[in-house]
């Protein structure tokens, strides 16, 4: 439990299976590229006997899953399987020589163990037809006495990732669940998405649909991409899904063109499609209440949204002191996605994680996908292990017993949100004490400090009839609220001060206009007064003393 309810929080991938994976290679001495082709003629994977394969093939056995009771993926060797703990995978190192080529994309595999246990079946298509590959412990490199080496020919793989040509660095990976991620524009790992979310953030338990087969296509001659198949199960739902990806050069990041059809055997209460999973432990908005060395850490600072009447909204990350789920209601949404606008190195400190390179994640749907509102799940935090940010699309209907649902949508790894900004946005929110320096400041009051950049805003003065337009709910007042320009820079900073006794969470709504014209982007803040308290000027003073027994 975790705050009264079940610990919604992830552990994640990284510091799992995949970290461990990428340490190991990280320390083996991999064979210069021509070595390791020689080396493969050596090892020649078994695939399975060619069967038909099309997405109509895919899709008709998703819809054949869904109307049959859910069976559980069948776990061989479970015993075996836990004894490969974190210190066993971290001795299982794949061998370079036995990456596995479709057409020119190198392929390679991760080991199952404790924390992977879900086996995948994973084939190559050509020509309309699929083979399946067969799990070998030649696949790996491992210790004589590695309980690895127990599990039989055929067990399967925990997943797998694509290789960078040299063998040295992946560019894309799906392990666990239906998680995948890529290295993004600047070839460092952070957030991960996911094929589908249901009942995310609620008080009983979540479901997590898994990838239980992929189908990895061979590029046709002179082709690029890569596509990929994938089927899911779940007790709730069944579904196909074609994953077109793009690498794309460095400083551009992936791209996906995902299509999926759902088969859905149980009604669900939450549907979360397209989701996004994240870490956000503090930035500049709530250092104060965070004890580590860096100023900053998160692999996004905001959730950005384009609604269907093309609004852009900020909606900068919290670390809340219970969990939280924020709906933003809008019909056929333009797009939406966890951003890291925050690129400066200083900013975080940090030579080891990178967090200044850690991608951003879009979301644009390619068809309109109706009613309904994008979610986005905070859950409180203490440390960087853990995924505590969800971000997804619910559609405003349900889905029902026997119901077929299609979505389809652009997924893009990128620096920034690749859409057009002609308005200012928001670079900074910072948080603190109200009132006036050098003298007392108001017990219940917070100063919120917007930063602005972009669009034309940087070209206006201070008299030249830029406005603060900001709305707070029932119960918090404004006490004041002002704009000035940002001396030495082209950015514009709104400062407002809230009165919110007693007030639990605070969602507040600013931007800066002119002449009635909005001149920024929507800044949509939420904020727990309380969380601030133990911040302030003698908080530690103004406590009761604990009783003391003799």
């Amino acid at each position: 439990m975790f705050n009264g309810v079940p610990d919604l929080r992830l552990r994640r991938p990284a510091a799992l299976c995949a970290a461990v994976l990428a340490l190991a290679l990280g320390q083996t001495a991999l064979p210069p590229l021509a070595a390791a082709q020689e080396q493969a003629a050596a090892f020649q994977p078994a695939l399975g006997q060619a069967q038909p394969f099309s997405m109509d093939v895919l899709t008709q056995r998703a819809r054949d899953l869904a109307a049959q009771p859910y069976r559980a993926p069948v776990v061989e060797q479970p015993e075996v399987l836990e004894k490969i703990d974190y210190d066993a995978h971290w001795k299982i190192r794949f061998r370079p020589e036995a990456t596995v080529r479709v057409g020119d994309v190198p392929v390679q595999f991760f080991h199952l163990g404790t924390y992977f246990r879900n086996p995948v079946r994973i084939a190559v298509v050509e020509d309309g037809a699929a083979r399946a590959i067969t799990y070998d412990p030649r696949f790996f490199d491992m210790p004589a006495d590695s309980p690895a080496r127990q599990l039989t020919r055929g067990t399967g793989f925990a997943g797998f990732r694509l290789m960078d040509p040299d063998l040295r660095t992946d560019w894309i990976s799906f392990l666990g669940a239906s998680y995948f991620r890529t290295s993004g524009p600047f070839g460092q790992y952070g957030m991960s998405a996911r094929g589908l979310a249901i009942n995310s953030g609620m008080t009983e338990p979540e479901e997590f649909p898994l990838f239980t087969e992929f189908y990895i296509e061979k590029p046709k001659d002179g082709q690029t991409d890569v596509t990929i198949y994938a089927l899911m199960d779940s007790p709730s739902v069944a579904g196909a899904y074609r994953m077109d990806i793009r690498k794309g050069t460095p400083g551009q990041g992936q791209t996906m063109q995902v299509s999926s059809k759902l088969f859905f055997r149980n009604a669900v209460q939450r549907l979360g499609i397209a989701p996004l999973t994240s870490m956000y432990w503090y930035s500049e908005t709530n250092r104060v209440l965070a004890f580590d060395w860096r100023p900053e850490v998160h692999d996004a600072d905001g959730l950005m949204m384009v609604m269907g009447n093309g609004e852009q909204i900020w909606r900068p990350l919290m670390n809340p002191p219970r969990v939280v789920t924020s709906s933003f209601q809008t019909e056929n949404p333009k797009g939406f996605g966890l951003i890291q606008r925050d690129r400066r190195f200083e900013n975080y400190e940090d030579d080891g994680v990178f967090y200044d390179k850690r991608a951003s994640v879009w979301i644009a749907p390619r068809e309109g996908w109706g009613k309904g509102n994008v979610q986005l799940v905070e859950i409180p935090t203490e440390d960087e292990v853990y995924d505590n940010i969800v971000a997804f699309w619910n559609p405003e209907r349900q889905p029902q017993p026997g119901q077929e649902m299609d979505f389809d949508y652009t997924l893009s790894w990128v620096d920034q949100a690749p859409v057009p900004q002609p308005l200012a946005r928001t670079v900074s929110t910072r948080i603190g004490a109200g009132g006036v320096p050098g003298l007392p400041r108001p017990k219940d009051e917070l100063k919120i400090v917007i930063d602005f950049d972009g669009g034309q805003i940087g070209t206006l003065g201070q008299n030249q009839g830029v406005e603060p337009v900001v709305t707070v709910p029932e119960g918090v007042t404004i006490v004041q609220s002002y704009a000035l320009p940002v001396v030495g820079t082209s950015r514009w900073r709104l400062i407002f001060d809230i009165d919110a006794p007693g007030v639990e969470t605070a969602d507040i709504r600013a931007y800066l206009a002119k002449d009635g014209q909005p001149l920024t982007e929507t800044w949509l803040g939420q904020v727990h007064p309380a969380q601030f308290d133990r911040a302030r000027p003698g908080a530690d003073a103004q406590a009761t003393p604990a009783a003391v027994s003799n």
